[in-house]
């Protein structure tokens, strides 16, 4: 079945119009499906500022775009109007260099990270690894957000490999320009029993704020608020404190805003202000604090006069 004139049309003005484009599954900050975040990941380490279309949201789009290119999958990155591939093309590009070359940036810095295995845990993935058959090493992977996943993977020349504690640990160009100063260990206690990862380039965690605490310090004016609640439930209910949302362009200017302003996240119960407020600590802010009890703790002890629902 031919493309449709209209959609082919639109699909042209898109790649026209942008010099890089990502048609993927969600958005870069909140990836739909894994090959989409491999995708995310790979543009992520060459800096380039690309444009990203959620094929989720776009029905026509996400059909159009596989018979315009011929590409059956998503995500497929297009630049300067011609496709390079799905995600694990764009990944190897970018692990080799070649991607930064086509986007005119300079070439990654391949330095293998430095790690550190304790002799318990080198113990136990030696085991692991030899269990696994010859040609096996420990493959590493840290996400965007910084947590680390270990798996088995066949030995591979072209990857940024570094040794601990007589162990090949193998990385992607993003996981390795993460992983520097990692350090895995073995434990046995109060913690549980297994492996616990440590990174200190990880952002500090999310941190609880009280609703009194955070009312004052907003009133103040040394803490941003944000409502992550929709439209209809703020109508309802609302702080008689500036805040912001995370809606349009409002969620834009919070996400520009500097890596070290301080945010408090506010929902109804905590929880889904819990999950925005750990999608800006993956952005990079390191002062991030979620409002305990939400707006229901804020009615009962910073203001009653805010309405309860």
């Amino acid at each position: 079945m031919s493309l449709d004139p209209a959609l082919h049309a639109r699909i042209q003005s898109l790649l026209n119009d942008n010099h890089v484009v990502l048609f993927m599954k969600g958005e870069p900050a909140a990836p739909q499906c894994g090959f989409s975040a491999k995708a995310v990941g790979a543009l992520a380490s060459t800096g380039v500022a690309y444009q990203h279309i959620d094929v989720l949201s776009d029905p026509e789009i996400r059909e159009g775009i596989k018979q315009y290119g011929q590409w059956p999958t998503i995500p497929q990155l297009y630049i300067d109007g011609e496709l390079v591939g799905g995600s694990d093309i764009i990944e190897q590009m970018a692990n080799s260099g070649e991607l930064h070359g086509v986007l005119g940036v300079p070439a990654p810095d391949r330095t293998p990270p430095q790690i550190t295995i304790t002799p318990a845990a080198a113990q136990m993935l030696r085991e692991a690894v030899a269990n696994a058959g010859d040609g096996y090493a420990l493959q590493i992977e840290v996400d965007p957000r910084f947590n680390a996943k270990l798996q088995l993977a066949p030995v591979d020349a072209s990857a940024i490999a570094t040794e601990a504690e007589g162990l090949r640990a193998q990385f992607d160009l993003a996981s390795a320009q993460r992983a520097r100063g990692l350090s895995i260990d073995w434990v046995d206690d109060e913690r549980g029993r297994g492996l616990v990862i440590e990174n200190p380039n990880a952002p500090p965690k999310v941190t609880p704020i009280s609703a009194v605490e955070a009312a004052e310090r907003v009133a103040a004016g040394s803490l941003t608020l944000v409502d992550v609640r929709p439209a209809e439930e703020r109508a309802s209910a609302s702080v008689n404190v500036p805040f912001s949302i995370l809606e349009g362009e409002a969620r834009a200017h919070l996400e520009a805003l500097p890596k070290d302003t301080e945010l408090a996240f506010l929902c109804h119960h905590g929880r889904r202000s819990a999950q925005a407020a750990e999608h800006f600590r993956g952005l990079g802010f390191t002062r991030v604090h979620n409002v305990e009890g939400g707006i229901e703790a804020w009615s009962e002890l910073a203001d009653s006069h805010v309405p309860r629902y």
